[in-house]
């Protein structure tokens, strides 16, 4: 049986904890294979908003078991705040699993982050500062604690000590802070085992067991491609691999197992953090798809870049994730508008660059090359097929379609579940 990849197709924000909902309900298990809380997905149920950071957004569904994987790196504290937060909402999050290869977020790698962020000054990548970064460090580093490490108070123990070795030269020597004790931080992971250990499993067996069972899993990326630490916008990247790819190995799933990967990707793009973005506006159209569009972090509240959607970059997520088909979004936000321009091609020291350019100083100083196309007025929300929409709007999907790499298969026309138009089955 199928497992189906849902990856951002831009810089994140594109709409994938909506994806994941709608299809949620026809699956049986939802996976966040990547990322930790710096990786946020707002959902709309029943016209009641749901922020989600660290959980899947299959957290939502009734039939779905949603899982953690082992490509995550895990904050117990903001874990169980937003299970907390949830349940008082009426939200059932019994069916939880966490993989015990996932790696936890401790609180020093927190204070690595802001300190480090602080001393690159105007170098600074621009992360949300949870210290997602330091713990995919120490899990490359082999000094990471794992979540099933919880459950060993002695390795527990053995492994924050080798780990506090160095980060407290560097804290107290460089950045004249205090040194972190061992026993604080034993003492923080373990005041979190007891409601861990019911969650933990071996999330490869089951998620596998499954396929073989004739279930159905779902992998939810988080951020997105262009964030992803070997093909996204080096250095203003995350720490993992939010490409298909990546979805593979964070879940434990061969890549042979995967029959459909689903690229989300706004009718416009958007981008969180420092870093190049050539259809970037700065003027009161920018403004507008802000404010229309809701364009403000899930996690850190901070108002959104925005620009023009760029087809270029579609091509080339395309081509990474072996996308077999894109989930426009946000189309609803570009009603009004009388000509919206898209970025077919760059223009890099007058040079036409229709394909991404190699080299990251020639993205830097590319130039968006616009090809206009016709707006509309009407309201678009009430679309439950493509013939629903006005002509233009179908034209806009349609050229999109084409310059993209991807078909077209599902629409969003507004915030909540029900606001799409699937114009093909994205599961069978």
């Amino acid at each position: 049986m199928p497992a189906i990849s849902i990856v951002g197709a831009q810089w994140g924000d594109e709409g994938k904890g909506k994806a994941t909902d709608i299809l949620g309900g026809r699956v049986d298990f939802v996976v966040k294979p990547n990322g930790g809380n710096n990786a946020g997905h707002t959902v709309v149920v029943g016209g009641e908003k749901f922020e989600l950071k660290l959980l899947p957004a299959g957290i939502l569904s009734e039939q779905a078991t949603p899982v953690i994987g082992n490509g995550v790196v895990v904050n117990p504290q903001a874990l169980f705040e937003e299970i907390d937060g949830l349940e008082a909402r009426g939200a059932d999050t019994s069916k939880l699993r966490i993989s015990a290869n996932a790696h936890l977020v401790a609180p020093y790698h927190q204070t690595m982050d802001q300190v480090t962020e602080r001393f690159l000054g105007k170098r600074a990548i621009g992360t949300t500062g949870r210290g997602i970064g330091p713990a995919y460090m120490d899990k490359v580093g082999r000094l990471g604690i794992r979540v099933q490490d919880v459950l060993d108070e002695s390795i527990l123990a053995q492994k924050i000590e080798g780990a506090l070795r160095q980060k407290n030269e560097l804290l107290v020597k460089l950045y004249n802070r205090r040194a972190i004790e061992t026993q604080e931080i034993v003492d923080y992971f373990l005041g979190y085992a007891d409601r861990l250990a019911p969650m933990i499993v071996d999330s490869t067996r089951l998620l596998n067991d499954g396929l073989d069972a004739g279930k159905t899993v779902l992998l939810e990326g988080g951020q997105a491609t262009f964030l992803d630490v070997d093909h996204g916008t080096y250095p203003f990247v995350t720490s993992s691999n939010p490409s298909t790819g990546g979805a593979c190995v964070g879940a434990g799933i061969g890549p042979t197992r995967m029959t459909r990967s689903v690229g989300i990707i706004k009718a416009y793009t958007t981008r969180v953090g420092a870093g190049p973005f050539p259809t970037e506006l700065f003027d009161s159209w920018g403004e507008r798809l802000r404010t229309v569009g809701g364009e403000f972090g899930v996690n850190t509240g901070r108002p959104r870049r925005t620009g023009w959607y760029d087809a270029v970059m579609a091509r080339h997520a395309s081509r990474i994730n072996g996308f077999t088909d894109y989930f426009l979004t946000k189309l609803d936000v570009l009603t009004g508008i009388d000509s919206i321009p898209v970025c077919v091609a760059y223009d890099v020291d007058g040079v036409r660059h229709n394909e991404m350019p190699m080299t990251q100083t020639e993205f830097h100083h590319a130039k968006p090359i616009f090809e206009d196309f016709p707006g509309w007025t009407e309201d678009i929300s009430g679309a439950r097929s493509i013939e629903d929409l006005p002509a233009n709007a179908q034209t806009y999907v349609r050229e999109l379609e084409a310059m993209s790499g991807t078909r077209i298969s599902a629409i969003g026309v507004g915030p909540d579940r029900e606001h799409t138009i699937e114009v093909r089955d994205l599961i069978d």
